[in-house]
């Protein structure tokens, strides 16, 4: 399902039923693997039937092209979920915090029943045997996601090899960093106020990324709250 975006892979529908559809049908030696598995409706599952997709899709090179390339998409996310999950839980557990835990099955039923949407961070609240999801309609995920520490190379190179410029050694001017999470106090202009966020360093000039956008600031009216952990963080 999240290979080919819980869709037909034939039609493109979603929201309607679907079946596990063989590329290479069992009647003519397709095997169970997953890279011979797709997924598509009740309609064109029965159209195809024990037909080689070769034939099926005939009239349709560009499709037939995109299903194969489809087919060989490595699952890389869910692995590493499948992978870590119990780890994960043990973890939770060890902190001494309720963990509630359920199959793929109950997580839907949940949010059928309380009339939530499908989303990820959603489905976290929909696990598990629970009463009800209250007030979900005002919570925002916070989103974390790495984008590392800049890199060592102090040189930027040509096709070549040979250097074009280079880089300042020093990546913290005023103690100050890309990627640090920082207060700065604006005295004049149209931005002028308060404003927090991640700062970035541009030819050694101080900006910090808001809202509204990407505020400009000094080094003498800032403040780093947090320094660069690798993450960068926001509210969804």
């Amino acid at each position: 399902l999240e290979k080919f975006d819980r869709k037909c892979v034939y039609c493109g529908k979603s929201g309607v039923v679907l079946n596990v559809e063989h590329i290479i049908p069992k009647a003519r030696g397709g095997s169970n693997r997953v890279s011979n598995l797709a997924i598509a409706c009740v309609q064109c599952n029965q159209k195809k039937g024990a037909m080689p997709i070769e034939d099926f899709l005939k009239k349709k090179p560009a499709l037939l092209a995109q299903i194969r390339k489809q087919l060989k998409t490595p699952l890389r996310d869910a692995a590493t979920v499948n992978a870590t999950r119990w780890s994960l839980f043990r973890s939770l557990q060890a902190m001494g915090g309720a963990v509630a835990v359920g199959s793929g099955a109950l997580t839907k039923f949940n949010r059928h029943a309380f009339c939530v949407p499908k989303e990820h961070w959603l489905d976290a609240l929909c696990a598990g045997r629970i009463n009800g999801v209250a007030d979900w309609e005002n919570l925002r995920p916070l989103q974390a996601y790495c984008i590392g520490r800049g890199s060592h190379k102090r040189t930027r190179t040509d096709k070549y090899g040979f250097p074009l410029c280079y880089f300042s050694r020093r990546k913290r001017p005023n103690d100050f960093g890309t990627g640090d999470y920082v207060r700065v106090k604006v005295t004049r202009g149209i931005n002028a106020g308060i404003w927090t966020g991640r700062a970035t360093l541009t030819n050694g000039k101080l900006s910090v990324e808001t809202k509204v956008g990407r505020v400009k600031a000094t080094f003498q009216n800032g403040k780093v709250l947090f320094k660069n952990d690798g993450y960068k963080y926001q509210y969804l």
